[in-house]
């Protein structure tokens, strides 16, 4: 695998992410992972990231400290409750107040500037816009957009070596997740989804994050490994 080329994968610690990152595996790359430590509410996600990025044999893991809840904004960086009433619900409806301003464009410049420092052209994110809580961020034209983005806004792109943004996940129902992570031989149990962790660091099992994981092991009709407070 030496001469194999490399991607920078955003590993997150969530099911998707881990997902996505072993299909980079799978494709032939060597992995470089990059996890960002916003200050979020749910930090225990981070012990989850390193796990994931071991069990996927990952050359190098980043965890990069950058401080989101200075801007708040969202429920996971800022004092704001996390919503329990059901999957995409929030006052008015609309987009969920988990979404955290701008964190997809924050994370991919991030994981660019790695990947042209380290010569590597391709990145992978674990985004869907099927079963997804409607982040803007997450939809195939954001990642075509920021495809393009690269192209103009770096030294490689400039002189012809483009950037390929992957979202191999990007038109999967959770089952479908879940199906591929059973496929890919994964232990998904390691990974972890919940945005407001119970005591004991178990999954909450009412927040939106929990009952789409829920839902995708539900659906695909695998056992779902998750610990949770509340059955979602």
């Amino acid at each position: 695998m030496t001469n194999a080329p490399l991607a920078v994968v955003l590993v997150s610690g969530g099911l998707d992410s881990m997902i996505s990152a072993a299909s980079a595996r799978e494709a032939g790359y060597r992995l470089l992972a990059l996890s960002v430590d916003y200050n979020q509410r749910h930090r225990v996600e981070l012990a989850a990231a390193r796990r994931v990025a071991v069990a996927l044999g990952a050359e190098r893991h980043i965890v990069l400290p950058l401080d989101l809840s200075a801007f708040g904004g969202s429920a996971l960086t800022d004092d704001i409750d996390v919503p329990k009433d059901g999957v995409g619900t929030e006052d008015g409806g609309g987009i969920p107040v988990t979404y955290v301003p701008a964190r997809n464009t924050i994370f991919l410049s991030l994981a660019l500037g790695w990947a042209e420092a380290a010569g590597a052209r391709d990145l992978f994110i674990g985004v869907n816009a099927l079963d997804y809580s409607g982040y803007p961020d997450c939809r195939p034209e954001f990642i075509s957009a920021f495809e393009s983005l690269a192209e103009i806004a770096t030294k490689a792109g400039v002189e012809g070596a483009p950037f390929k943004i992957h979202a191999p996940l990007q038109h999967m129902t959770k089952a479908d997740i879940v199906r591929e992570g059973t496929r890919l031989g994964l232990d998904m149990g390691i990974s972890w989804s919940c945005y407001d962790p119970a005591p004991g660091s178990v999954h909450c099992g009412s927040c939106d994050s929990c009952r789409l994981r829920s839902k995708g092991f539900q659906e695909a009709g695998i056992p779902d490994p998750t610990v949770y407070a509340v059955q979602p």
